[in-house]
């Protein structure tokens, strides 16, 4: 099967930078989940304390497996902490907990950003499966309106990745202020909880990257079917 080499200039840059925001994230989580927060709440307990001071009793938490695979679920209306997290009283499962329970508070306030990844999520998902095999069969028909209907429709995962960023920055400096507003942590907690959250937001920016890349790969092999047709 034909490799063109050009793949690796535009998918190497991002798939090394992925690389690297992943070792910095489990790299930073590891290092500060080492440190006992000042105020001895366990993640739990934070994330209880954070959603009731918003008014948010109904919003439930509940434990899942794994490590760092803490996520807010808009549809359960559910903080699903890890046991990593929730049963720690570390700054970094301090601010994990916050940053999700920022997530809670945006879906409660209708934050537009979130509403707009919800409703991107079927089409991502749909443009990641359709979007290659129509790209490719028309590339195999030599059908340069179908490859451009796959690329367009891939293209879904660069706009989704684009769109989590604001989305997980403004959750992460909710969770921040919340921490230091309900007085759950000293100023020197938060800056620790915070490189946690730095770094974890690393890795929406290497998922840009990546979509990107590939969305850019792709149409430059359309840019060259278009000359080739003229």
């Amino acid at each position: 099967m034909y490799f063109d080499p050009m793949y690796f200039v535009f998918a190497m840059p991002a798939f090394l930078f992925a690389m690297y925001a992943q070792w910095k994230v489990n790299s930073t989580f590891g290092k500060y989940q080492n440190v006992n927060s000042s105020g001895g709440f366990t993640g739990e307990q934070i994330a209880r304390r954070l959603l009731d001071a918003e008014g948010l009793y109904g919003v439930t938490i509940e434990a899942t497996p794994g490590e760092l695979t803490d996520h807010y679920d808009p549809r359960a209306k559910v903080v699903r902490l890890s046991e990593s997290t929730m049963y720690r009283s570390s700054v970094a499962a301090v601010g994990v907990v916050a940053h999700e329970v920022g997530h809670a508070i945006q879906d409660a306030t209708g934050y537009a950003p979130m509403r707009l990844r919800t409703n991107l999520v079927p089409v991502a998902g749909l443009g990641s499966s359709l979007g290659y095999i129509l790209f490719f069969a028309g590339m195999f028909l030599n059908f340069f309106n179908l490859s451009l209907i796959g690329l367009l429709l891939f293209s879904g995962a660069a706009v989704f990745a684009a769109v989590t960023l604001p989305v997980e920055y403004n959750a992460s400096n909710r969770a921040m202020r919340l921490l230091v507003d309900n007085g759950l942590v000293t100023s020197h907690d938060a800056d620790l909880a915070r490189k946690v959250l730095d770094a974890a937001a690393l890795t929406y920016v290497a998922g840009l990257a990546q979509a990107l890349s590939q969305v850019l790969y792709y149409a430059m092999m359309l840019s060259g079917m278009r000359r080739r047709d003229d």
